[in-house]
């Protein structure tokens, strides 16, 4: 079944790709040939869709209030291997105050450790439990620090509660207190939880025991969504990890899988992830002028790593896939090879050679432990250690 539905997705791909958008072709129809044009035309034009069209646009980067508090004293943790650390980011804005609870566990070593940083949208209790006291796979702390990453976690929901309420809660109501001022294009949800991933990095930059130049931002469903505009956004991070994410994360909107979400349904039951303007599109999805390929190209030249699950497909596996594989081009524009396999893989069965990975997980929607594992091996290979 598994490969029957690869096959069927490949053809389903082939048949939508002359109706995509050319990543290499700007708005005004001229091919993008070199890395230069990328970046001073291209990449610009692609990330302003994606604010006016799809997430928003924030009304604030770092804030000028930003401080970092810690929460508790450092304390030694993972059987001696490991330095916890917990810290209160906090802001302040028009609207009052806002803060994200930070946990980092870094490991005891002689040299700066790369990092793996998790949006976490499920129980931060069940999840990430600084004690140590619930393990959970979702964040495998201890297997992390073993392989010698640093392993950071913060709760989507510090920053913006996972609701429609209008825009009044969380990080929205602390800049914006007046939902009346939004405009079609006003950032979602989405857009909220990424800018908190980048607040995060902001902290990463004054700590010493992190390597700030090898670090990777991670999510899971609504959580690979947000790291995958949090990469496209932040350059900072070097690798850029989307599990699972489906519609509105890795998954092409054009491409035709019944069982898979699509923009109306997700609008419908999510009103608040994504700007007003990207409802227009729900039966409509020939007339957005983006794709979610163009989406993953945005991290280029830096780390992608896409993962699907086998029994998932309401994240649309084949449509995840195909993203990578239209993505490429741009790497290939620097001189480096994007995703090395245009062959949708067997189960278990990564494909790690060049700076996009890719995976399809047996098993179902989930973050498990054999993604964090492929994750390590795929930062091992391309984000070496001094």
């Amino acid at each position: 079944m598994i490969m029957l539905r690869a096959m069927l997705g490949l053809f389903a791909a082939a048949a939508c790709a002359a109706d995509l958008p050319d990543v290499l072709k700007t708005v005004e129809g001229k091919p993008v040939t070199s890395a230069a044009e990328w970046e001073a035309v291209r990449r610009p034009e692609v990330l302003e869709l994606f604010k006016t069209h799809v997430f928003g646009r924030n009304p604030v980067d770092r804030p000028s209030t930003l401080r970092f508090e810690p929460l508790e004293a450092d304390k030694v943790m993972v059987d001696g291997k490991a330095l916890r650390k917990r810290v209160n980011i906090r802001y302040s804005g028009p609207g009052g105050e806002g803060s994200i609870a930070l946990t980092a566990f870094i490991p005891k070593a002689a040299v700066p450790a790369p990092a793996f940083v998790l949006i976490c949208n499920r129980s931060s209790a069940a999840n990430i439990d600084p004690e140590r006291i619930e393990k959970s796979p979702f964040f495998p702390v201890e297997e992390l620090v073993a392989r010698g990453y640093a392993a950071l976690a913060f709760h989507n929901g510090d920053v913006d509660p996972d609701s429609f309420d209008g825009f009044t809660n969380g990080v929205h109501g602390v800049f914006q207190p007046d939902p009346k001022v939004r405009t079609p294009d006003s950032w979602g949800t989405l857009a909220a939880w990424a800018w908190g991933a980048s607040r995060v990095m902001d902290w990463i930059e004054t700590e010493p025991l992190i390597d700030r130049t090898r670090v990777a931002v991670v999510g899971h469903s609504r959580g690979g969504k947000t790291a995958l505009w949090c990469g496209a956004n932040d350059t900072r991070y070097a690798l850029t990890i989307s599990n699972n994410s489906g519609c509105g994360g890795a998954k092409l909107n054009r491409m035709e899988l019944p069982k898979s979400e699509g923009i109306a349904r997700i609008n419908k039951v999510f009103p608040h992830w994504f700007c007003d303007t990207f409802k227009k599109y729900g039966d409509n999805e020939a007339a957005l002028p983006v794709d979610q390929h163009m989406l993953v190209a945005l991290i280029a030249p830096r780390l992608a790593y896409v993962a699907s699950a086998s029994l998932d497909d309401w994240a649309g596996q084949p449509g995840e896939f195909r993203s990578c594989v239209l993505a490429s081009p741009v790497w290939q524009l620097y001189g480096m090879k994007g995703l090395v396999g245009e062959t949708f893989p067997a189960p278990d069965s990564p494909l790690q050679e060049g700076r996009v990975g890719y995976h399809l997980r047996t098993g179902k929607h989930d973050l498990a432990l054999y993604d964090w594992q492929r994750y390590m091996d795929f930062a091992d290979r391309q984000m070496p250690r001094p």
